[in-house]
């Protein structure tokens, strides 16, 4: 009994981390008619400080690839709709 209540916790802690994972880079499902535009996008990510190289959509996001203030690669996702950073990736 011990051993399958210590399974079922552990599968509980991973499912979850999964989620969390998973909502972090979620950005919902807002019409496409009211993203902002990616020259809109791009103006606020340098106003935020980075220099972007590449724009593309994923998972309902805005995925921005380019140098963040300090020089690092990096692949930001940001909402759509608002243009708030929802998780960023750096290289290291």
């Amino acid at each position: 009994m011990k051993t399958f209540i210590a399974i079922a916790a552990a599968v509980s802690t991973l499912m979850i981390a999964a989620q969390a994972e998973a909502s972090s880079k979620d950005c919902g499902s807002v019409p496409q008619a009211q993203w902002m535009s990616k020259e809109a996008l791009t103006q606020k990510a340098t106003e935020m400080g980075y220099t972007v190289r590449n724009i593309k959509v994923e998972d309902g996001c805005y995925e921005v690839y380019g140098i963040d203030s300090k020089g690092a690669r990096v692949e930001a996702y940001f909402h759509p709709a608002t243009g708030e950073v929802v998780r960023v990736k750096t290289d290291d």
